[in-house]
């Protein structure tokens, strides 16, 4: 963390909102773009990334340093995302397992080869996998906790979604 950025963080944990809205300056691009990656849909993240920088306001004296502010943030962000996609869903490992036979190998309308569009047309699980592991980094010890799934489920969510995207692609050419 440089200098300037840290010393953003100690007024923001000194309850400074100016800090924290340099802060917030700084990190919405990317907080929207986990948020929307995650969810799939611009206005629920849009709403998302609010709600992370309301988390991270309320949480931010728990930021030790320990990490990167980025990534700390990045960590709130993807647990109020989560959580979010938890309440619109009773139960994510039932939707992975109806997705598994509902036909999504077939080439989805107007790809047009846009990767992005692609991956949000993924079943939410295995979207979430993807973007956590392959974009993201985080481990499947990591997702798995984070989603509350099995490491396995994880990374047969994984190997869906890749293999869902390849058959798309060159079903597409």
């Amino acid at each position: 963390m440089d200098k300037t950025e840290s010393k953003l963080v100690k007024a923001a944990q000194n309850g400074n909102t100016k800090a924290f809205e340099r802060l917030y300056r700084i990190y919405s691009g990317r907080v929207f773009a986990l948020a929307y990656r995650l969810c799939g849909d611009r206005h629920w993240a849009e709403d998302l990334s609010q709600d992370a920088f309301v988390r991270a306001w309320s949480k931010i004296g728990s930021f030790k340093g320990e990490s990167q502010f980025g990534t700390w943030l990045h960590r709130v962000t993807a647990n109020v995302v989560i959580s979010a996609l938890r309440r619109s869903k009773a139960n994510l490992e039932d939707e992975l397992d109806t997705n598994e036979h509902d036909g999504q190998s077939q080439t989805p309308p107007d790809l047009d080869g846009d990767m992005e569009k692609a991956i949000q047309k993924l079943p939410e699980g295995a979207r979430s996998v993807l973007v956590l592991y392959s974009i993201e980094g985080y481990t499947h010890e990591e997702i798995a906790s984070m989603l509350n799934i099995a490491v396995g489920t994880s990374k047969a969510q994984l190997h869906r979604a890749r293999n869902t995207l390849k058959s798309w692609f060159a079903n597409a050419e």
